[in-house]
């Protein structure tokens, strides 16, 4: 045995009862759980609770795992696996234009990337690069990855709102397809981020049935979060349904003034889908403000033609005028059909030096934001002060329900969920609130995903099962993360191993790197031939 934690009170990820053992771990996977006699190494865990690593269902660390090779924004939190290829824009698949693009346009989620050798073009290539990390070391955690639908519309068709063509249809079925054989685990969307808001239901119910035939999932950031929430939420499940494809809610919650007190209408929505068969989660974080880019509040077609477009449109007075107006009175799709309160959109990160006293103000009005939007190139992030905590409290509770940060990690004022998601689930909401048990909880933050993922050997502590495991002390256990200091590290959480190694030892950072990409793995239906 090369080492055995003794003394631990294991929550195994399965949500039943917590028990004292001792834990071995063999070759980075758990080799026994019972009283143990000596292994090579021992490790003293009497007072810790020892429970599988945690996933980030809903992660943006899409370059950072590549220039960032300590990345204790989630290791420290115990997280051994992330999420990535969110809300429908990410790396790959592209070619080299589009790559420009997505660039351009998601600079607030992952900097400009300029420090980032972009050496592959497909799914694959990506997944690769993780693999190969730091001087072929690997990364800082695990990732997985989902398919971005508005890269992949991007590729196709550009950044033009129109319908596509059969063919060019055929040949987002085939980029998707690819994506899924190359390992892999679904597909993402962002509706109200473009290109992916283009989109009609149509076209997302075509692929999302090439993800239902490689057994994976649709993970959409849908239609609003605000106005007509109800209505997005409920073409999700249909669609969903009508493709015969697993759905997975991006950062589910109710926001704005118009659904205060609303997540019983949603919860109602999905048991009655449940009820009637259909394989649906989420994911939510356990804070009330949101976090996007200052750009995506805009209007979608202020936005068609990619982001050189969307400057010349905020050059142009005339234009400025009418996003101005469809943000203030209208209620843009961008900023969920709801008229913009600039009172509540906090800027949070700029790339330019020159911007950095704006961050930590809120916006006092459109001329302010078209200066930053102009002079950063698109680059600012913002905090928006939208949510309801009786609507977090009431999603975070039901049974389907996992863990996700979205934490963005940019910017000189980030969210502090992207430093504190999981232990500020377990030491707020679990110890001082009570609104889950601990072992629900660590359900939430492990069993629960890894079954999302069809991952068959993680997400519990079980002989057999990879030994990436975080041990916390449930008395201690808080986020330091604040609004005010959101780097701020974890308290409570002194170990975590990826693969049997410790990636945190004693609240410190080793310098191993045991992450490496986890790929979708099953058969490839004979079906995708056609499409090629």
């Amino acid at each position: 045995m090369d080492l055995v934690i003794r003394g631990a009170r294991v929550v195994d990820g399965t949500g039943g009862p917590s028990y004292t053992a001792d834990v071995g771990v063999h070759e980075g996977r758990v080799a026994a759980v019972g009283r143990l006699s000596g292994g090579r190494e021992t490790l003293d865990a009497h007072g810790l609770a020892l429970a599988p690593g945690f996933v980030d269902m809903h992660a943006h660390s899409d370059l950072a795992l590549l220039r960032d090779p300590d990345h204790s924004a989630k290791a420290a939190q115990g997280v051994t696996l992330e999420v990535l290829g969110q809300d429908g824009l990410s790396y790959a698949p592209v070619d080299d234009s589009t790559l420009a693009a997505v660039r351009a346009a998601v600079t607030g989620w992952n900097g400009p990337g300029d420090d980032i050798d972009f050496d592959w073009r497909t799914v694959g290539g990506y997944l690769d690069r993780l693999d190969h990390g730091f001087g072929g070391e690997g990364i800082a955690v695990n990732a997985a990855y989902l398919v971005p639908q508005g890269t992949v519309r991007a590729l196709v068709l550009g950044w033009d709102d129109r319908p596509a063509t059969p063919a060019e249809l055929d040949r987002m079925r085939r980029l998707v397809a690819d994506g899924l054989a190359q390992g892999a685990v679904g597909m993402s969307s962002g509706l109200t981020y473009t290109p992916g808001m283009y989109a009609t239901g149509a076209e997302l119910a075509e692929l999302c049935r090439v993800v239902a035939r490689y057994d994976g999932y649709y993970c959409p950031h849908h239609r609003s979060y605000g106005r007509g929430a109800l209505a997005a939420y409920a073409e999700m499940t249909d669609l969903a349904r009508e493709a015969g494809c697993a759905l997975h809610l991006a950062h589910a919650t109710m926001n704005f003034a118009e659904n205060a007190g609303r997540a019983a209408d949603l919860l109602a929505l999905l048991d009655a889908a449940l009820a009637d068969g259909a394989d649906i989660t989420l994911d939510s974080y356990p804070y009330t403000p949101g976090c996007t880019t200052l750009a995506a509040l805009l209007p979608g077609w202020a936005h068609e033609g990619g982001p050189d477009a969307l400057l010349a449109r905020l050059r142009d007075d005339d234009h400025a005028e009418r996003i101005r107006h469809a943000l203030e009175t209208e209620g843009s799709d961008g900023c969920h059909g709801v008229p913009v309160d600039w009172s509540t959109v906090e800027i949070s990160g700029v790339t330019d030096p020159a911007y950095a006293p704006y961050v930590g103000r809120r916006l006092d009005g459109w001329d302010t934001a078209r200066r930053l939007l102009l002079g950063d190139r698109l680059g600012p992030t913002v905090l928006q002060h939208v949510g309801h905590e009786d609507n977090v409290r009431a999603i975070m509770r039901h049974r389907v329900h996992t863990g996700g940060s979205d934490g963005i990690l940019q910017g000189a004022k980030p969210h502090p969920r992207a430093y504190g998601t999981f232990p500020h689930y377990l030491g707020h909401y679990v110890r001082e609130l009570g609104l889950l048990t601990l072992e629900e909880c660590v359900a939430h933050l492990a069993g629960r995903p890894a079954a999302r993922l069809r991952l068959p050997d993680r997400g519990l502590v079980r002989v057999g099962y990879r030994a990436d495991l975080v041990l916390f002390d449930p008395a201690t256990v808080a986020a330091g993360a604040t609004y005010e200091r959101p780097r701020t590290p974890p308290t409570g959480i002194p170990h975590v191993l990826i693969d049997g190694r410790f990636v945190v030892r004693d609240g410190r950072r080793t310098p191993v790197l045991a992450g490496r990409s986890v790929r979708r793995t099953g058969h490839v239906p004979g079906w995708i031939s056609r499409l090629r």
